[in-house]
């Protein structure tokens, strides 16, 4: 598109981007591509706010950043002060926050201690309604909150406690929905084909590397999206997200949209259809 982002899909909007930590970070790529289409984010950084702030130089148009850690009373009491040092209201809010501790990712499954268990659905699932909340005085009428899904339908090799996270997400997300719908708010999913983030990376630990699990999903994964499917590209899954922003979808909210290149409709256990 050009540089005329005065009619872009999200022109004159404010956007909350959570969750980038490096330019290869999903929530890199949105914040790019919702600046592109017009809108003015704003980022969160948790733990190391410099870090955000050097990689948030390499957008379009340089962000403010504000801390937050959604595990925080204290950071998610502040963040509505926070946000109004830079506007009054937000018209969209990207939650792209996920994590497990080692345990609950590979083998055993049976062996992860409720410990670790409780943060990875703290984390990467009961988050997105605490952003929801703490964001919800900003919120315009037809704002819009997205968040990063990874299609937990079916048991993956290594993904284990975070597989039972997104569903928990995906069942937040339908209450959130349903809470704020009367308020013209809509909450939706995407639910992203696999891509070479560093969370990726995390996640899939000693299964990284040529001929690794992940690698093999994602080899996998290509060959049986009908659409077929780039690890290295992100931007199916950004443009995705301006769309679920912006106002064309209107009447969209509770559900998952999938941004897989159709992977998710095919079977994988060898029989197609």
């Amino acid at each position: 598109m050009t540089d005329d982002t005065s009619t872009g899909l999200l022109a004159g909007k404010t956007i909350l981007i959570t969750g980038v930590i490096t330019d290869a970070s999903i929530a890199f790529h949105i914040a790019k591509h919702c600046q592109l289409h017009g809108a003015t984010v704003i980022l969160t950084a948790f733990g190391r706010p410099s870090l955000v702030k050097a990689i948030a130089k390499r957008l379009p148009v340089r962000p403010a950043v504000i801390e937050l850690d959604v595990q925080s009373d204290e950071d998610l009491a502040a963040l509505e002060g926070r946000v109004r040092e830079h506007t009054d209201t937000l018209d969209g809010v990207v939650h792209s926050i996920g994590f497990a501790p080692p345990s609950c990712l590979g083998d055993p499954f049976l062996d992860a201690p409720w410990k670790d268990v409780s943060v990875a659905l703290d984390v990467s699932a009961y988050s997105y309604a605490s952003l929801a909340r703490a964001t919800r005085p900003l919120l315009s009428t037809d704002a819009s909150i997205i968040g990063l899904d990874f299609d937990p339908r079916f048991s993956m090799p290594f993904y284990n406690w975070m597989s039972v996270a997104k569903n928990a997400l995906e069942a937040v997300n339908r209450y959130v929905a349903r809470e704020l719908g009367p308020d013209g708010i809509r909450s939706n999913l995407i639910a992203a084909g696999p891509l070479k983030t560093l969370a990726a990376k995390a996640i899939a630990g000693d299964a990284v590397g040529p001929g690794g699990e992940l690698d093999q999903m994602q080899h996998e994964w290509a060959r049986r999206a009908p659409l077929g499917w780039d690890v290295e590209d992100p931007t199916p899954v950004a443009t995705t997200a301006v769309a679920l922003l912006s106002d064309l979808m209107k009447a969209t909210t509770g559900t998952v949209i999938y941004a897989d290149g159709g992977a998710g409709t095919v079977s994988f256990s060898g029989q197609e259809g």
